[in-house]
């Protein structure tokens, strides 16, 4: 099991490494996917992410790369929870962990996209604000770690491909 996991962080590092682009573009569409990704609105990720890339003119590409790795069967739980905790500390609203488990297990097996909304729209306008207020608290420090690491990241590999480039 474990070395199944390390396969798959060498696959995602190598499909960064790949990228190519300008790096602000490329870290802020990285951010964007990590800040989607954590955000509890699991059916509706890849579309957010293509839009706000296509409104920022970022990297949708890796985007879409980095909301894989943040939200994926292993995170999920975490991801509604803190989103729950921290959404009930902040809006006038209250949500039960009773409710989010069971609404997570549907759409985690849900047939089809709109199936996937409909248990969306079956928590209620309350529930969905604090999933929502909660979701976009917890995901905005990891947005902004994400940028600088990737940006950091992308900066060195376009160095090194320079380098690479004025040697041959």
């Amino acid at each position: 099991m474990a070395m199944q996991f390390n396969r798959l962080g060498k696959y995602y590092y190598l499909r960064f490494k790949r990228l190519k682009g300008d790096p602000y573009a490329l870290a802020f569409g990285t951010a964007i996917g990590v800040f989607v990704g954590i955000t509890p609105t699991m059916p509706l990720h890849t579309v957010t992410i293509l839009i706000l890339a296509f409104l920022t003119r970022t990297s949708a590409i890796a985007g879409v790369l980095s909301s894989w790795v943040v939200c994926n069967p292993l995170t999920y739980i975490p991801i509604y929870y803190f989103s729950t905790v921290i959404g009930n500390a902040v809006t006038p609203y209250e949500l039960n962990w009773e409710k989010i488990q069971s609404a997570v297990a549907e759409i985690s097996s849900a047939q089809s996209f709109g199936h996937s909304l409909q248990i969306l729209a079956g928590l209620g306008l309350e529930s969905l604000t604090v999933l929502l207020v909660g979701g976009c608290l917890l995901a905005l420090p990891f947005a902004l770690v994400s940028y600088y690491i990737a940006l950091y990241t992308f900066l060195k590999i376009r160095a090194k491909r320079q380098a690479k480039h004025i040697l041959n």
